[in-house]
């Protein structure tokens, strides 16, 4: 019996609260819906994000046959995307889901995908670490561009995808990286080749291309080594290894002429 009083309690302030945070539209009010939309994006608009929530989810829940309804569910998703925190990406991230399902043409589509896109992104763990957020952010930019080549999102998609390919880039230079400092250089070169074929475009390839090149001097492999060098200065005017790699060039092209006329 003990342990029911607390239960109650937590019932009847639950119950409380929820009534609270309900809206009242003033009696006469010719569009209500409107009304609620209109106090919701105010609300959101100065960051309160619980108020507009409620506001957003009174026209969802309330006026089904509403044009705003729409409009309204995408907004909760915001609030929720806005406000952030683990479990409010979570609800960010059904939000989004359940408006892809119940509007698929919607005109605002694309936004939905672009918001679930982003509901990982903002999950996405350091690069050291599990990039499990990182591969469905991925996944969903990716849907985005292939969805809804036309939107006016599509810069901010492809600047969120490549942000996101270069986190899971940078995860695969850093085991490559530790495995040219372990000097298991076949290891080394392995990993960071296979970078450059998933991810060619990869922002920081200067530093692909440095190593790579190391780790094929280090085992004697200089005519392999040699091409990556160049891709570095030809492709970088600013990388803290350009100097290197030009030292390297000048040093290789200078044995080979040596080599060339010896024989």
């Amino acid at each position: 019996m003990k342990r029911l009083i607390p239960l109650a309690a937590l019932v009847l302030t639950v119950g409380c609260a929820s009534t609270t945070t309900r809206q009242v539209v003033p009696a006469g009010t010719q569009e209500p819906d409107k009304f609620l939309f209109d106090k919701g994006d105010a609300a959101l608009k100065a960051k309160r994000w619980l108020t507009a929530r409620e506001y957003f989810k009174q026209v969802v829940e309330t006026y089904t046959q509403s044009p705003l309804r729409p409009d309204a569910k995408l907004a909760v998703g915001d609030t929720y995307l806005e406000e952030g925190g683990a479990d409010n990406l979570v609800l960010a991230m059904n939000e989004f889901r359940e408006f892809l399902s119940f509007y698929p043409t919607n005109k605002r589509a694309d936004y939905a995908q672009y918001k679930l896109g982003m509901t990982h992104f903002k999950q996405m763990r350091a690069a050291e670490r599990d990039q499990s957020e990182t591969r469905d952010a991925i996944k969903e930019f990716q849907t985005f561009i292939a969805r809804y080549p036309s939107s006016p999102l599509l810069p901010e998609a492809r600047a969120r995808l490549r942000d996101s390919l270069d986190r899971i880039g940078k995860a695969d230079f850093q085991v490559g990286l530790f495995y040219y400092r372990q000097k298991w250089y076949p290891g080394s070169i392995d990993r960071l080749s296979a970078l450059l074929k998933n991810d060619p475009d990869y922002s920081s390839r200067d530093e692909v291309y440095f190593y790579l090149a190391e780790a094929y001097m280090k085992i004697k492999r200089e005519a392999q080594a040699l091409p990556y060098y160049e891709k570095l200065v030809n492709e970088f005017q600013k990388s803290e290894h350009l100097q290197d790699a030009q030292k390297r060039i000048a040093e290789l092209k200078a044995a080979q002429a040596s080599n060339e006329k010896k024989s």
